[in-house]
């Protein structure tokens, strides 16, 4: 069986390293575990915070608090106030979180089909 074969991307002409580069910037999106965690987190709507930590669980508020603000900055998400006593926020996917959606279950497809080969790998097999 033929593998799938991804749809390939034609970017302008970008010299090596450019800060620019889309290529790059999906790169840095994907290093940050906690964002792709996020984006998965919200992909059904919109959470509260401390309904975020709990669903995702071992992230600190610090590190929730810091990459919601990083997410908010690049617009992948946006922040909703509701003025009642006391506050609440909610955080929901712009559609440039909600599109991050796709890359993101297809590398969890990846890691479906091929994680137990690449840890065997990297680790060596439990069963030896």
């Amino acid at each position: 069986m033929t593998p799938p074969q991804p749809n390939v991307v034609q970017f302008p002409a970008y010299g090596d390293y450019e800060s620019d580069c889309p290529a790059r910037l999906a790169v840095d999106i994907f290093g940050n575990s906690w964002l792709t965690v996020i984006v998965y987190t919200l992909r059904e709507g919109p959470m509260r915070p401390v309904e975020l930590r709990r669903a995702i669980g071992g992230i600190s508020q610090k590190m929730l608090t810091q990459t919601l603000r990083r997410m908010e900055g690049m617009e992948l998400l946006e922040r909703r106030r509701y003025a009642e006593a006391p506050p609440r926020v909610e955080y929901a996917l712009t559609p440039a979180g909600r599109d991050l959606l796709i890359p993101i279950l297809a590398l969890g497809e990846w890691a479906d089909r091929h994680g137990d080969t690449v840890r065997a790998a990297r680790y060596g097999d439990p069963d030896d």
